[in-house]
This record gives C-alpha cells, sequence and structure tokens, in this order.
C-alpha cells in the first residue's frame, strides 16, 4: 500500500470539477438550462476534497453509518510541481509534475447544484495512486471502472469540454494553485454505483490500476 503521505504533502489542496465531459452535460440534459443556473457554467465549477477523504491503493473505504452505496469516478488529477497562478493554456502543463489515478467516489444524491458536502466528503473518499503518464497525454487516456470483476464503465479524457491545460489556465485565471495542490480533471455525473463488500478497480489500461473494497463503518476490518 503506498501512503498517501507520499502522494501529497499534508498541506495540499485537492480541487474536483464538475460538468466537465459530454457525457454529464448530456445526462443533465434540460436541467442544466434550468434555475439555479439557467445555463452551463461559463467558468470550471469546483469542490474540494479536504485531507480526511484521501486514501492510498489497497484501502478499505468505509461508507458512513447507514449508507450502503457509493458513486465511483473514475478521474485522472493533476499535482502542481510549483506555485501557479495565470497560466497559459500553450504551457500551463509546465506546472504539473505528476499525474494521478483516482477514484472520487460520492454517496448518491439528486441535488447536482448544492454542496454535497456530507457527500463528497466522508472519510477515504479519495483513493489514489500515482499514474505514470505526462499530463502532455492525457488526451488519449483511456479509465475503465470495474466491480467485483466486472468493467461497467469506460470513459476517455479526450471527451473532456476543458482539456487539461485548458482547465488549468482557465482555474488559475481567478485563484492560485499552490505546490501540492491537485486538480481534477472532471468527474462523470452518475457515475457507476459499488455496494457495501464490493472490491472496486479503476484502471488505465497498460499504465496503472487502483484497487480498493467498500464496507461499512459497523463492519470489522
Amino acid at each position: 500500500m503506498i501512503e498517501t503521505e507520499t502522494l501529497l504533502p499534508s498541506d495540499a489542496a485537492v480541487y474536483g470539477v464538475i460538468m466537465n465531459d459530454s457525457a454529464s452535460v448530456s445526462r443533465l440534459g434540460e436541467a442544466a438550462l434550468q434555475p439555479p443556473y439557467k445555463g452551463l457554467p461559463a467558468a470550471p465549477v469546483l469542490y474540494i476534497k479536504p485531507r480526511n477523504t484521501w486514501a492510498a491503493d489497497g484501502s478499505v473505504v468505509r461508507l458512513p453509518r447507514g449508507e450502503s452505496a457509493v458513486e465511483v469516478g473514475a478521474v485522472v488529477g493533476l499535482r502542481m510541481g510549483r506555485d501557479a497562478a495565470r497560466l497559459r493554456p500553450e504551457s500551463a502543463l509546465e506546472a504539473v509534475d505528476a499525474c494521478l489515478l483516482a477514484a472520487d467516489l460520492s454517496l448518491p444524491h439528486a441535488d447536482y447544484y448544492r454542496p454535497a458536502i456530507r457527500q463528497k466528503c466522508f472519510d477515504g473518499s479519495l483513493p489514489m495512486r500515482l499514474l505514470p503518464a505526462q499530463a502532455g497525454a492525457l488526451q488519449s487516456l483511456t479509465l475503465q471502472t470495474w466491480i467485483d470483476g466486472v468493467r461497467c464503465d469506460e470513459r476517455r479524457l479526450a471527451d473532456l469540454l476543458r482539456a487539461p491545460a485548458r482547465l488549468l489556465a482557465d482555474v488559475t485565471e481567478f485563484m492560485t494553485l499552490r505546490r501540492g495542490d491537485v486538480l481534477l480533471t472532471g468527474v462523470v455525473y452518475q457515475s457507476p454505483v459499488a455496494r457495501t463488500g464490493s472490491t472496486v478497480r479503476v484502471e488505465a489500461p497498460g499504465l496503472a490500476r487502483l484497487e480498493f473494497t467498500v464496507r461499512t463503518e459497523e463492519e470489522s476490518a
């Protein structure tokens, strides 16, 4: 097991992004045009995955009491090698020193537009590991999600609405990313659902795989 301390400094921040892929926009349909936003976002929509959510490859993820299901969002993270503000798209990836393969977990919830603190920020809800890939090659990457040995989802990073370089530029236009911070490139709305007792694998075929099991708080190790 790789401890998260080898991936991120303790004072790092991890930011996630929603509505940054064609599948999410398609699934939202007309709802994206209704109040409160009445249209697709003009800037990246961010949320935070605080330190308590960080988990290592091989972890046991324990769902909060009373919960039995979790959405598994396969995603790639960009770890910053230096402080970065107002990056330009053509050179933004030069600020990235590593890529991470991650499973951004979320308790199923109906309201896509409210801050989902409880649903997205429970303990251990971000298993991750290093991904041996260059940031500039991410557009050709495919991610697969396997639950109990069955492949239940596949996504291509080519479907991102904001490619990694553009996403970095747009985010750092209004906020500074510090050395060690991670920007997740975007989780898909209505990701596959795993149940308690499941073994989950997120894989970048030929490069890396991330595995964890899902249990409840009440279950023993």
